[in-house]
Protein backbone atom coordinates (compact mmCIF):
# COMPACT_ATOMS: atom_id res chain seq x y z
CA UNK A 1 0.00 0.00 0.00
CA UNK A 2 1.24 3.35 -0.82
CA UNK A 3 0.22 6.43 1.78
CA UNK A 4 0.64 9.48 0.69
CA UNK A 5 0.93 12.89 2.80
CA UNK A 6 -1.41 15.85 2.81
CA UNK A 7 1.16 17.51 0.79
CA UNK A 8 2.59 14.96 -1.31
CA UNK A 9 0.00 15.78 -4.42
CA UNK A 10 -0.51 19.51 -4.23
CA UNK A 11 -4.59 20.24 -4.37
CA UNK A 12 -5.49 16.46 -3.22
CA UNK A 13 -5.55 15.44 0.06
CA UNK A 14 -4.51 11.83 1.21
CA UNK A 15 -7.85 11.22 2.79
CA UNK A 16 -9.79 11.64 -0.59
CA UNK A 17 -7.49 9.19 -2.48
CA UNK A 18 -8.28 5.20 -3.25
CA UNK A 19 -5.72 3.00 -1.10
CA UNK A 20 -3.69 1.63 -4.12
CA UNK A 21 -1.16 -1.41 -4.18
CA UNK A 22 1.78 -1.94 -6.00
CA UNK A 23 2.39 -5.58 -5.43
CA UNK A 24 3.06 -7.69 -8.18
CA UNK A 25 2.19 -11.26 -8.40
CA UNK A 26 4.93 -13.32 -6.87
CA UNK A 27 6.79 -15.77 -8.82
CA UNK A 28 5.49 -19.04 -8.15
CA UNK A 29 4.18 -21.78 -10.52
CA UNK A 30 1.15 -21.63 -12.73
CA UNK A 31 -0.72 -23.73 -14.91
CA UNK A 32 -1.63 -22.51 -18.17
CA UNK A 33 -4.04 -23.60 -20.39
CA UNK A 34 -1.07 -26.27 -21.84
CA UNK A 35 -1.27 -27.69 -18.30
CA UNK A 36 2.20 -26.71 -18.14
CA UNK A 37 3.96 -25.09 -15.36
CA UNK A 38 5.62 -21.47 -15.91
CA UNK A 39 7.53 -19.60 -13.16
CA UNK A 40 6.05 -15.92 -13.13
CA UNK A 41 8.90 -13.18 -11.78
CA UNK A 42 7.21 -9.94 -11.26
CA UNK A 43 9.38 -6.87 -10.98
CA UNK A 44 9.07 -5.58 -7.70
CA UNK A 45 10.40 -9.72 -6.26
CA UNK A 46 12.99 -8.98 -9.26
CA UNK A 47 14.20 -6.24 -6.98
CA UNK A 48 14.33 -8.31 -3.87
CA UNK A 49 16.10 -11.15 -5.87
CA UNK A 50 18.88 -8.65 -7.05
CA UNK A 51 19.34 -7.73 -3.43
CA UNK A 52 19.25 -10.92 -2.14
CA UNK A 53 22.21 -12.02 -4.65
CA UNK A 54 24.38 -8.95 -4.49
CA UNK A 55 24.52 -9.92 -0.40
CA UNK A 56 25.31 -13.62 -1.57
CA UNK A 57 28.04 -12.18 -3.25
CA UNK A 58 29.61 -10.52 -0.69
CA UNK A 59 29.18 -12.92 2.16
CA UNK A 60 30.80 -15.18 -0.06
CA UNK A 61 33.99 -12.93 0.41
CA UNK A 62 33.88 -11.97 -3.45
CA UNK A 63 34.40 -8.10 -4.40
CA UNK A 64 33.75 -7.67 -8.00
CA UNK A 65 35.69 -4.88 -10.08
CA UNK A 66 33.67 -5.74 -12.80
CA UNK A 67 30.02 -6.70 -13.72
CA UNK A 68 29.52 -8.47 -16.60
CA UNK A 69 26.03 -8.66 -18.14
CA UNK A 70 25.24 -11.47 -20.99
CA UNK A 71 23.27 -9.73 -23.00
CA UNK A 72 20.67 -9.85 -23.10
CA UNK A 73 18.77 -11.55 -20.54
CA UNK A 74 21.39 -10.44 -17.57
CA UNK A 75 21.16 -7.08 -18.52
CA UNK A 76 18.42 -5.92 -15.96
CA UNK A 77 19.87 -8.15 -13.41
CA UNK A 78 23.44 -7.15 -14.15
CA UNK A 79 22.64 -3.70 -13.49
CA UNK A 80 21.20 -3.76 -10.32
CA UNK A 81 23.76 -6.25 -9.13
CA UNK A 82 26.34 -3.61 -9.97
CA UNK A 83 24.08 -0.82 -8.23
CA UNK A 84 23.67 -2.76 -5.21
CA UNK A 85 27.52 -3.55 -5.06
CA UNK A 86 28.73 -0.24 -5.80
CA UNK A 87 30.57 -1.58 -8.52
CA UNK A 88 31.27 1.13 -11.41
CA UNK A 89 32.66 -0.72 -14.16
CA UNK A 90 30.43 -2.75 -16.20
CA UNK A 91 29.89 -4.09 -19.31
CA UNK A 92 28.15 -6.96 -21.79
CA UNK A 93 28.56 -9.19 -23.90
CA UNK A 94 26.16 -10.17 -26.48
CA UNK A 95 25.38 -14.02 -27.15
CA UNK A 96 22.82 -15.10 -29.44
CA UNK A 97 21.54 -19.27 -28.40
CA UNK A 98 18.09 -19.12 -27.78
CA UNK A 99 16.34 -18.07 -31.33
CA UNK A 100 12.85 -18.52 -29.83
CA UNK A 101 10.53 -20.70 -27.04
CA UNK A 102 11.99 -24.12 -27.94
CA UNK A 103 14.28 -23.51 -30.83
CA UNK A 104 18.37 -23.11 -29.92
CA UNK A 105 21.54 -22.68 -32.03
CA UNK A 106 23.58 -25.71 -32.28
CA UNK A 107 26.41 -23.77 -29.97
CA UNK A 108 26.24 -19.99 -28.23
CA UNK A 109 27.67 -17.95 -30.67
CA UNK A 110 29.48 -13.81 -29.31
CA UNK A 111 27.50 -11.13 -31.33
CA UNK A 112 29.53 -7.81 -31.80
CA UNK A 113 30.15 -5.63 -30.61
CA UNK A 114 32.76 -7.20 -28.98
CA UNK A 115 33.34 -6.93 -25.17
CA UNK A 116 37.25 -6.00 -24.50
CA UNK A 117 37.72 -9.49 -22.80
CA UNK A 118 41.97 -8.71 -22.49
CA UNK A 119 41.32 -5.93 -20.36
CA UNK A 120 39.99 -8.19 -18.33
CA UNK A 121 43.41 -9.18 -17.40
CA UNK A 122 43.64 -10.21 -13.80
CA UNK A 123 40.17 -8.48 -12.82
CA UNK A 124 37.58 -9.84 -10.56
CA UNK A 125 34.39 -10.41 -12.49
CA UNK A 126 30.62 -10.77 -11.68
CA UNK A 127 29.51 -12.97 -14.85
CA UNK A 128 25.80 -12.03 -14.74
CA UNK A 129 22.79 -14.11 -16.98
CA UNK A 130 19.11 -14.29 -16.12
CA UNK A 131 18.84 -18.25 -16.47
CA UNK A 132 21.49 -21.15 -16.66
CA UNK A 133 19.22 -23.36 -18.82
CA UNK A 134 21.62 -25.56 -20.70
CA UNK A 135 24.87 -23.64 -19.14
CA UNK A 136 26.33 -23.62 -22.40
CA UNK A 137 26.55 -19.84 -22.96
CA UNK A 138 27.61 -19.61 -19.27
CA UNK A 139 30.32 -21.74 -19.78
CA UNK A 140 31.27 -20.20 -22.86
CA UNK A 141 31.36 -16.62 -21.55
CA UNK A 142 33.21 -17.48 -18.24
CA UNK A 143 35.72 -19.91 -20.14
CA UNK A 144 36.63 -16.68 -22.45
CA UNK A 145 36.89 -14.44 -19.02
CA UNK A 146 39.00 -16.90 -17.81
CA UNK A 147 41.38 -17.41 -20.94
CA UNK A 148 41.99 -13.99 -20.69
CA UNK A 149 43.04 -14.05 -17.08
CA UNK A 150 39.95 -13.05 -15.42
CA UNK A 151 38.91 -14.47 -11.70
CA UNK A 152 35.25 -14.94 -12.55
CA UNK A 153 32.56 -15.84 -10.24
CA UNK A 154 28.90 -16.02 -12.03
CA UNK A 155 25.45 -15.08 -10.86
CA UNK A 156 21.65 -15.76 -12.23
CA UNK A 157 18.40 -15.76 -11.04
CA UNK A 158 17.45 -18.80 -12.05
CA UNK A 159 19.33 -22.15 -12.50
CA UNK A 160 17.33 -25.16 -14.03
CA UNK A 161 17.97 -29.22 -13.37
CA UNK A 162 20.42 -30.36 -16.63
CA UNK A 163 22.73 -27.17 -16.66
CA UNK A 164 26.34 -27.92 -17.15
CA UNK A 165 27.10 -25.20 -15.23
CA UNK A 166 25.07 -24.37 -11.77
CA UNK A 167 26.25 -20.42 -11.41
CA UNK A 168 28.45 -20.11 -8.10
CA UNK A 169 24.99 -17.53 -7.11
CA UNK A 170 21.68 -18.45 -8.01
CA UNK A 171 18.64 -16.93 -6.26
CA UNK A 172 16.17 -20.02 -7.13
CA UNK A 173 15.94 -23.29 -8.47
CA UNK A 174 13.14 -24.41 -11.29
CA UNK A 175 12.39 -26.97 -13.87
CA UNK A 176 9.71 -24.08 -15.31
CA UNK A 177 9.39 -22.16 -17.95
CA UNK A 178 10.68 -18.71 -16.61
CA UNK A 179 8.39 -15.32 -17.48
CA UNK A 180 10.49 -12.73 -17.03
CA UNK A 181 8.78 -9.17 -16.32
CA UNK A 182 10.65 -7.41 -18.98
CA UNK A 183 10.22 -10.06 -21.49
CA UNK A 184 6.66 -11.08 -20.96
CA UNK A 185 5.27 -8.79 -23.72
CA UNK A 186 5.72 -8.88 -27.26
CA UNK A 187 8.10 -5.75 -28.93
CA UNK A 188 6.51 -2.54 -29.33
CA UNK A 189 5.50 -1.45 -32.59
CA UNK A 190 4.39 1.68 -34.01
CA UNK A 191 0.52 2.80 -33.21
CA UNK A 192 -1.69 3.87 -36.25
Amino acid sequence: MVSLSDDAVPGVRADDLEPVSFDEQPSRPVTSSRDSTREILGWLEFGEASRDLAQDVLASGFRPDVVVAIARGGLLLAGAISYALDTKMCGSINVEFYTGVNSVLEKPVILPPALDAPALSGKRVLLVDDVSDSGRTLELVRDILRGHGADVHTVCLYSKPRTILEPDHVWRHTSDWITFPWSALPPVTVST
